[in-house]
């Protein structure tokens, strides 16, 4: 059988947060280096994701999905380890990550195309599609501080949905916004990866979604790999550990 070509290479990866709470500009100021308690959020994580592959990542609060996602988009470099992509196009969607809050929805879907890689007249003749998905109406113009957690949802996952990539990187975000748009986007994700040279990353909480949607699941547990495989046997796994837990 032929190798599947790898889209995502994850080797050895730590990424270290710096506790800041007791670090005093005033007494300490920019020398004080080592001030701050060293907070390790995931502790040298290996794995690789074949093109087209649905992959799911389950974990209590605090497990380390959401850096560990981060890290693949971009947005924080690893202190150890390294992140390979391939050559891939990739997108992250996360509440509260890529808009600029002073600019208007519109604006920020030109800003967000931009960033992935688009040009001006690539967004244009997708700027309308984005907008009737998003159902956000006029507060399109408006500036996305002024945004609900749902509309600003409604803009991210419109923006990505629409604005492919060869990689998604989804963080709990189908779980946001009205009843009426997760049914939507949901359907819209499952079209979305039926195309089998896309490449997704789901973070969820949610046993459904990872076994309705992923081919195969990682369990995260204070920044390691716990356990990883079927997503029905895993997330059964990871439901009575909860529960044993609570």
């Amino acid at each position: 059988m032929k190798n599947r070509e790898i889209a995502i290479s994850v080797n050895d990866l730590h990424v270290y947060y710096r506790d800041m709470k007791r670090f005093s500009l005033k007494k300490g100021g920019l020398k004080d280096k080592g001030s701050g308690k060293i907070f390790k959020a995931v502790k040298g994580v290996t794995f690789e994701v074949p093109k087209g592959q649905i992959l799911g990542i389950c974990g209590k609060n605090g497990s380390g999905k959401s850096t560990l996602l981060r890290a693949i988009s971009g947005i924080f470099s690893p202190d150890k380890g390294s992140i390979n992509l391939h050559g891939n196009s990739i997108s992250l969607l996360s509440i509260g990550v890529g808009f600029q809050k002073q600019l208007t929805g519109y604006e920020n879907i030109y800003l967000s195309g931009m960033l992935l890689g688009y040009n001006k007249a690539q967004i244009d003749e997708k700027v309308d599609e984005i907008i009737e998905f998003s159902e956000l109406g006029e507060f399109i113009y408006r500036p996305v501080r002024s945004y609900s957690s749902g509309m600003y949802s409604k803009l991210a996952f419109s923006i990505t949905a629409i604005l492919e990539t060869d990689i998604m990187l989804i963080d709990e975000v189908l779980s946001v916004g009205d009843v009426h748009f997760k049914e939507k986007s949901y359907n819209k994700m499952k079209e979305l990866i039926s195309d089998s040279n896309r490449t997704v990353v789901i973070v969820s909480h949610s046993t459904n979604t990872i076994v309705d949607l992923c081919d195969k699941v990682i369990w995260l547990h204070e920044g390691l790999i716990k356990d990883e495989g079927d997503p029905a046997k895993i997330m059964a796994k990871y439901e009575e550990f909860m529960r044993e837990n609570a």
